[in-house]
């Protein structure tokens, strides 16, 4: 099941300047900044309540974000849900119909285990399911 929005994604050009632009927006400056090579990206971590809005930049132009502000500019990218069992959660969602970009998990930000849907099988929307590493 999907417990809660824990973060939106979304994707800028510009992590540094993003960085003061969101800061001023959400009164309180970013708590983390983390590279995940695997993925071509540096993040940017604000929290808000009790969800986090992830700032993404490319660090390599054939990246996914890097594809992604080609195509569609700035924005919103993907929203992630927590989930206690990300494994079991990738399987009923499967077998509900939906498809999954990865068939196994991966090592993303902010010590989770993540997997996305792709966007033709959630009305266009990128969907990451996110479980904390323990």
């Amino acid at each position: 099941m999907l417990n809660k929005v824990e973060h939106i994604g979304i994707a800028v050009k510009n992590l540094e300047r993003s960085n003061s632009l969101f800061a001023k927006l959400v009164g309180k400056p970013h708590y983390k900044v983390e590279k995940v090579e695997s993925e071509h990206v540096a993040t940017s971590f604000f929290m808000l309540g009790e969800t986090k809005i992830e700032l993404l930049e490319a660090t390599s132009p054939d990246s996914a974000i890097a594809k992604f502000i080609e195509k569609k500019g700035e924005g919103i990218h993907h929203i992630a849900y927590d989930v206690d069992d990300i494994h079991a959660e990738m399987e009923r969602l499967r077998n509900e119909g939906f498809e999954l970009i990865h068939q196994e998990p991966k090592k993303g930000a902010d010590n989770k285990l993540i997997c996305f849907l792709h966007p033709k099988s959630t009305n266009g929307i990128l969907i990451e399911l996110c479980q904390e590493i323990k």
